[in-house]
């Protein structure tokens, strides 16, 4: 059995297997099926400030090796999260990342002031959401806002803080060195892809948004692409997520300089998909005869 344990931002994770924000919930559905414990960590559902009813359906559609969701961060808001689902979580011996989101500076700055008081371990900032006082652009589409939004929230909490970058972007690395900068312990990447489909026999788009954002195997290698790239730009700890659905995708993405990773859309095929990622790491690291999967953080060596 090899030593699966990472560090990120000073924070002990005993495997590097984290269930992505928005497909795990607040947990409670899957530790029906297995131990919670057994996860490295838990990204929890996008929290708003106030409770969010999300976007009209059908806001869900199948994609060739991937799905299409403009959900629209539908949540019950950051008081019930602490009332009611983070008390659960805590008793779970895992890493609890709280995924928060806003549409100003103000209110994500206003949800990090409500978690700092408490015990969940990290705060995950997403910063793919729309700036409403910025004509709607997301936050991580520009420098300046994203840096502006990381500043403010760096100064609410103490929390290590994970932003979580766009793939919308021209250049990734520019937004993650700005984040950095800003005062990120930590950055996450990549979020979903925009993407649309449009139904030939109606005419119109299989969401009722028009636009989703697109994950599942499809966006796996421009994953893995955004996650060298911006682990040889900052030097801050990266987060992989992107399409992986294996041990061995996510074997590939720390090896491009991931120190953990996320599960998104591979649990909705597969529930256990997380906890069989977790065994098929290991399964990898013993037929190498690697002791430590931090040995293979970044070691793909470029021709």
């Amino acid at each position: 059995m090899a030593d699966l344990s990472v560090n990120i931002c000073g924070v002990d994770f005993k495997n590097p297997v984290i269930p992505a924000s928005g497909v795990f919930g607040y947990g409670r559905e899957y530790e029906e099926l297995f131990p919670l414990e057994k996860l490295g960590g838990i990204a929890t559902k996008g929290t708003t400030l106030n409770r969010r009813t999300g976007n009209l359906s059908p806001r869900i559609a199948e994609t060739p090796s991937g799905m299409l969701n403009s959900v629209g961060l539908q949540n019950p808001g950051i008081d019930h999260f602490i009332e009611k689902e983070l008390p659960n979580l805590l008793t779970k011996d895992t890493v609890i990342l709280a995924n928060i989101a806003g549409s100003t500076v103000e209110e994500c700055v206003k949800v990090a002031e409500k978690l700092e008081p408490t015990d969940v371990h990290m705060i995950e900032l997403n910063i793919s959401c729309p700036n409403v006082k910025q004509g709607g652009a997301a936050f991580g589409t520009d420098c300046g806002m994203a840096a502006e939004v990381v500043r403010n929230v760096r100064k609410a909490t103490s929390k290590p803080l994970v932003v979580k970058l766009s793939p919308n972007v021209t250049s990734i690395t520019d937004i993650a060195k700005a984040v950095e900068d800003a005062g990120a312990d930590a950055v996450s990447l990549i979020n979903t892809l925009l993407g649309m489909r449009i139904d030939i026999n109606t005419g119109r788009p299989v969401l009722r948004n028009n636009v989703g954002g697109m994950s599942g195997r499809a966006v796996f290698p421009i994953a893995v692409r955004m996650v060298w790239q911006v682990a040889n730009a900052v030097k801050i700890p990266v987060i992989g997520m992107g399409g992986v659905s294996s041990g061995r995708d996510a074997v590939e993405l720390m090896m491009a300089g991931a120190s953990a990773v996320q599960v998104g859309a591979a649990i909705f095929t597969d529930p256990y998909a997380p906890v069989k990622i977790i065994d098929e790491i290991n399964d990898f690291l013993d037929s190498k005869n690697i002791s430590s999967v931090r040995d293979i953080i970044g070691t793909v060596k470029p021709w």
